[in-house]
C-alpha cells in the first residue's frame, strides 16, 4: 500500500523527512532550466555590441542565433530519448558542460563562423538538451497529481532566467564589453553541474518511492527498460507523424516559436534601439516580460488541470496576435504607458502555451508523450529560427522591424485556427513511463 500523503510504501523505511522527493527534483530542474533560459537569451542582448565591434550585419548575427534556436529544438526529442536511455542526470550535466564550453570560447572569436560554432552549435545543443521535453520528462515520471501546475512552474523558469540574466548581461556589456558576460555564463553553467549530480534522480522507484499523487499499483514513476537510445526519437516520430493531431500541434507551436523566441526574444532590444530607446532600458522591458510570464505560465498550468487545453490555446494565440500587430506603434525613445500595457499583457501570454500543449501530447500520445512533445517543440524552434533570421533580414532591407511584427501577428491567428481543429480524445492516455 502507498501512503497518499507522500508516496512512500507502507512498511518501508522512510528515506527522508519533509517534502516528497518529487519536489526536490522539480526544484533542481527549475534551477537548471532557469540557467538554460538565461544562456539562450544572451545573444539577443549582445547583438548591438557584436555589430559595433566586428561590423557583422544584423542578418549575420541573426543567422547565428537562428542556428542556436534551431538546434535548441531539433536536439530536444533526441535528448528526451537519451534521458530515457541513460538518465536525466547524465544528459543534463553533459549539456551544462557544452554550454560552458560554447560560451567561454566566444571570447577568442574573430570571425562570424566562430559565432555560429560557439553560440550557435555548442550552446544550441546544450540548451536544447534542457528544453521543454525535460519538463515533460520530469512531470511525467515524478508527478501524477498537479502535473499541469508543476509544468507551468518549470516552464516559468524560462521567464525567470530572462529576469535574472538580461539586465545583468546588458549592464555588464555596456560597462565592460560583451566578453565578461560570456565568461559569467560559462561559469554559471559549470556551477549548476554539482547540483544536478547530487539531487536529481531519474525515477521515483530508484529511491523507493512512488510518483507524487500516484494511486496504489500505478506504474507511473516505475523504472522499466526500453532499447534504442536516441534512435527511439525517430521511432516515435514515425509513429506520431501518422496522426493529424501531431501536425496541428506542431504547426501551432512553430508559430508560437516565431512570435516569441525568434522575433521578440531576439530582436525586441534592437527594434527598440532603432526608435531611440537605450539598449539597457529595452533589455529591462524584456526582463519584465519574464516577470509577468512567471505568473502567466503558472496560471496557465493551473488552468490546464481544469480547462480544455484546446480552448486555452485558441485564446492565447488570438490575444498574442493582436498585441504583436499593435507593437510597432508603441516604440518610442521613452517608455510610454501603452508600452507598459503591452509588456504586462504580452508577458502573461509569453509561453503560457506550453502547459496545455504538453497536456495534449500526453493525452494523445501516452507514454511517448515526452518524446512526441520533443518533436512538437522542435517545430517551435524551427519557427523561431526562421523568425530570428527573417526579422533580421527584413530589418537590413527595410530599415525597420514593423513588417516582421505584422507577419507574426497574422500567423498567430492561424495558430488559433489550428488549435481549434484538434479533436478531444474520449479519455486520456496515460501509460507507463518508459526508459
Amino acid at each position: 500500500m502507498i501512503d497518499p500523503a507522500d508516496g512512500v510504501p507502507e512498511g518501508s523505511t522512510r528515506l527522508r523527512r519533509g517534502p516528497h522527493p518529487a519536489w526536490i527534483v522539480a526544484g533542481v530542474g527549475f534551477i537548471a532550466l532557469l540557467g538554460a533560459a538565461g544562456f539562450r537569451s544572451v545573444p539577443g542582448v549582445l547583438m548591438e555590441p557584436l555589430h559595433e565591434e566586428f561590423g557583422w550585419s544584423h542578418g549575420t548575427i541573426g543567422a547565428a542565433v537562428s542556428v542556436n534556436v534551431l538546434l535548441y529544438g531539433l536536439i530536444s526529442p533526441f535528448a528526451a530519448a537519451l534521458m530515457d536511455r541513460f538518465g536525466i542526470r547524465r544528459v543534463v550535466a553533459s549539456a551544462l558542460v557544452l554550454i560552458a564550453a560554447g560560451s567561454g570560447l566566444t571570447v577568442f572569436m574573430t570571425q562570424a563562423w566562430q559565432l555560429m560554432a560557439t553560440w550557435g552549435l555548442l550552446v544550441g545543443v546544450g540548451v536544447g538538451s534542457m528544453s521543454m521535453p525535460f519538463v515533460a520528462t520530469i512531470t511525467g515520471r515524478w508527478f501524477v497529481a498537479q502535473r499541469g501546475l508543476v509544468t507551468g512552474v518549470l516552464t516559468a523558469a524560462g521567464a525567470t532566467g530572462q529576469l535574472i540574466f538580461l539586465p545583468l548581461v546588458a549592464g555588464l556589456a555596456h560597462e565592460h564589453g560583451w566578453r565578461l558576460p560570456a565568461l559569467i555564463v560559462a561559469g554559471t553553467a559549470l556551477a549548476v553541474v554539482p547540483l544536478v549530480l547530487l539531487f536529481i534522480r531519474d525515477f521515483p522507484s530508484d529511491i523507493g518511492v512512488t510518483a507524487y499523487g500516484a494511486e496504489p499499483g500505478s506504474e507511473a514513476g516505475v523504472r522499466t527498460t526500453v532499447q534504442g537510445g536516441a534512435s527511439r526519437a525517430l521511432t516515435v516520430l514515425a509513429s506520431v507523424a501518422r496522426k493529424p493531431v501531431f501536425w496541428l500541434l506542431a504547426g501551432g507551436f512553430a508559430i508560437c516559436g516565431a512570435s516569441t523566441n525568434g522575433l521578440v526574444g531576439t530582436h525586441f532590444v534592437s527594434a527598440a534601439h532603432d526608435h531611440g530607446m537605450p539598449a539597457t532600458t529595452a533589455a529591462g522591458l524584456l526582463a519584465l516580460v519574464g516577470i509577468f510570464d512567471v505568473a502567466g505560465t503558472i496560471a496557465s498550468g493551473w488552468l490546464t488541470d481544469r480547462v480544455d487545453s484546446r480552448y486555452l490555446l485558441i485564446g492565447y494565440y488570438s490575444l498574442r496576435g493582436l498585441s504583436l500587430m499593435i507593437l510597432p506603434t508603441l516604440f518610442a525613445p521613452d517608455v510610454e504607458p501603452s508600452m507598459w500595457a503591452f509588456i504586462i499583457f504580452y508577458g502573461l501570454d509569453w509561453i503560457a502555451t506550453v502547459p496545455p500543449t504538453v497536456a495534449l501530447c500526453r493525452e494523445h500520445f501516452g507514454a511517448d508523450g515526452p518524446v512526441a512533445f520533443g518533436w512538437v517543440f522542435a517545430s517551435h524552434q524551427v519557427g523561431a529560427a526562421l523568425a530570428a533570421f527573417g526579422a533580421g533580414l527584413i530589418r537590413d532591407i527595410q530599415g525597420s522591424y514593423a513588417l516582421a511584427f505584422f507577419i507574426a501577428g497574422g500567423l498567430c491567428g492561424i495558430a488559433a485556427v489550428l488549435s481549434g481543429s484538434i479533436r478531444r480524445r474520449p479519455s486520456p492516455v496515460d501509460g507507463p513511463v518508459l526508459t
